[in-house]
C-alpha cells in the first residue's frame, strides 16, 4: 500500500487521478489532498477518499466541522509541507504555475517519488530539480505525467544503453492549425478555447492554441531526458493517437499510441513499472486510418522558436518565457490584449529582461518577481 499526496486535487489531472486510483484501492491510499482555493470541492474529495491531511494554498482558514478530525495546512507553504509529510510515498504535483517548483524540491529533499504534471517546474528550474532526481535502486524518482513526456518515457524503457538520435514531440496543432496567420492574430477567446481533442483548463487550452504549451514541453524534454535542444523535434499530428516518439541512432523509431485519455499516463506514473486497468476506451485499429505528421509552421506559431532561443541563452530565460506567457495568456483570457499580442508580449519581455541568473530557487523566484514588478 502506497500513500499518495495529490497537490492540485481539484484540477483536471487531480480529479482524474482520484478516479483511476479508486480502481486500485488495494494498492494506493490517497493520504493527502491540497487545492488552491476550491475548499468545497476539496472537502467533497476528502470525504469520498478518506484523505487524512488537507491543504489550501489560498483563501480562508475555517475548517469544516465534518472534517475537523483531519490535519490541515493553509497558505503559501501548504504545498511544501504536505509534499514532505513522512507518511507519504508518492507526490503528484499537478498545480498550475511556478508554485509547483518549491513543492517538488521539498518532496525530493524528503525522499519522495514525484509524479510531475506541472510544466513550470522544469521550465523554470530544470537543472535544480534534475540535480535532485538521480534514479535510485528502486527506479526513477521523478515520473512524467504529461501525455507527451510519458510517451517518451515509455518508449525509452528497455533502451537504457541505446543512444537517442532524436525525440519527436507530437502536437495536435490546436484549434488554429489550418488558420491563416492573420486569422490567428485576431482569434477570440471563445475560438482559442475550442480545442479539437483535449478538455483542459482555460490557460493551458490557450497555450495549446498559441503552441506555447509545446514550447514549454520542448524545454521540459531537454531536462527530463537529458538531451540537447537540437535533438528535440515537434511534429503536428492532428489525430492525437501517437503521443510522442523516439528515434534511435540506427534509424529505428519507437512510438507510444493510444486513445487521447489522460488517465493512461496518470496511472502509468503511479503503477510504474507495472500497468493496471484504467477504464479507458481501447484503440480500434479497424477504424483507424490516415495518421498524418507535418512540420509546424513557425511563422504562424513563432512561440516554438522562443523555446530553443531560451535554452541556448540559459540562465533564467526559460523562467522569463514561462512567466511572461502566463501573464500574457491571462490578459488575453480577460480581454485585455489580442491573441496575436501573446507572443509579442513574451518576446518583448525576453528582449528587455536580458540575462538573469538561475543558480538556485531564490534566483528563479527573483526573476519572476522582477517581471511582475
Amino acid at each position: 500500500m502506497r500513500n499518495i499526496a495529490i497537490l492540485g486535487s481539484t484540477g483536471s489531472i487531480g480529479k482524474q487521478s482520484i478516479e483511476v486510483l479508486s480502481l486500485h484501492k488495494d494498492q494506493y491510499r490517497i493520504y493527502a489532498l491540497c487545492a488552491y482555493s476550491s475548499l468545497k470541492e476539496m472537502c467533497e474529495q476528502a470525504v469520498s477518499t478518506g484523505a487524512r491531511v488537507l491543504g489550501l494554498s489560498k483563501g480562508g482558514t475555517e475548517i469544516p466541522a465534518v472534517l475537523s478530525d483531519r490535519e490541515w495546512y493553509f497558505g503559501d507553504n501548504a504545498l511544501e509541507k504536505i509534499a514532505a509529510l513522512p507518511e507519504v510515498d508518492d507526490v503528484l504535483v499537478s498545480v498550475v504555475g511556478v508554485i509547483g517548483l518549491k513543492a517538488v524540491i521539498a518532496a525530493r529533499k524528503a525522499g519522495k517519488r514525484v509524479l510531475l504534471a506541472n510544466k513550470e517546474t522544469l521550465v523554470a528550474g530544470g537543472k535544480l530539480v534534475m540535480d535532485l532526481c538521480s534514479d535510485d535502486v528502486n527506479g526513477p524518482v521523478l515520473l512524467p505525467v504529461d501525455s507527451e513526456h510519458s510517451a517518451i518515457f515509455q518508449c525509452l524503457q528497455g533502451e537504457k544503453e541505446n543512444p537517442v538520435y532524436r525525440i519527436w514531440l507530437t502536437a495536435s496543432g490546436g484549434p488554429f492549425r489550418e488558420w491563416s496567420k492573420e486569422q490567428i492574430q485576431n482569434a477570440t477567446v471563445e475560438q482559442a478555447l475550442g480545442h479539437p481533442t483535449w478538455k483542459m483548463g482555460p490557460k493551458i487550452t490557450v497555450d495549446s492554441a498559441s503552441m506555447f504549451n509545446k514550447a514549454l514541453e520542448i524545454i521540459e524534454a531537454k531536462w527530463l531526458f537529458r538531451v540537447k535542444p537540437e535533438q528535440i523535434q515537434v511534429a503536428i499530428h492532428p489525430q492525437s493517437v501517437v503521443h510522442s516518439m523516439i528515434e534511435f541512432e540506427d534509424g529505428a523509431v519507437k512510438a507510444q499510441l493510444g486513445t487521447p485519455d489522460m488517465r493512461v499516463p496518470i496511472l502509468y506514473a503511479f503503477t510504474y513499472p507495472g500497468r493496471e486497468q484504467t477504464g479507458v476506451k481501447r484503440l480500434d485499429f479497424d477504424v483507424l486510418s490516415g495518421l498524418t505528421f507535418t512540420e509546424p509552421d513557425t511563422d504562424k506559431f513563432p512561440s516554438l522558436k522562443l523555446a530553443y532561443e531560451c535554452l541556448n541563452i540559459g540562465g533564467a530565460s526559460c523562467c522569463v518565457l514561462n512567466a511572461a506567457n502566463e501573464v500574457a495568456a491571462n490578459a488575453f483570457l480577460k480581454g485585455r490584449i489580442s491573441f496575436g499580442r501573446i507572443y509579442e508580449v513574451v518576446n518583448e519581455t525576453l528582449q528587455r529582461t536580458g540575462y538573469l541568473s538561475a543558480g538556485n530557487t531564490g534566483d528563479i523566484l527573483f526573476a519572476r518577481l522582477f517581471l511582475q514588478s
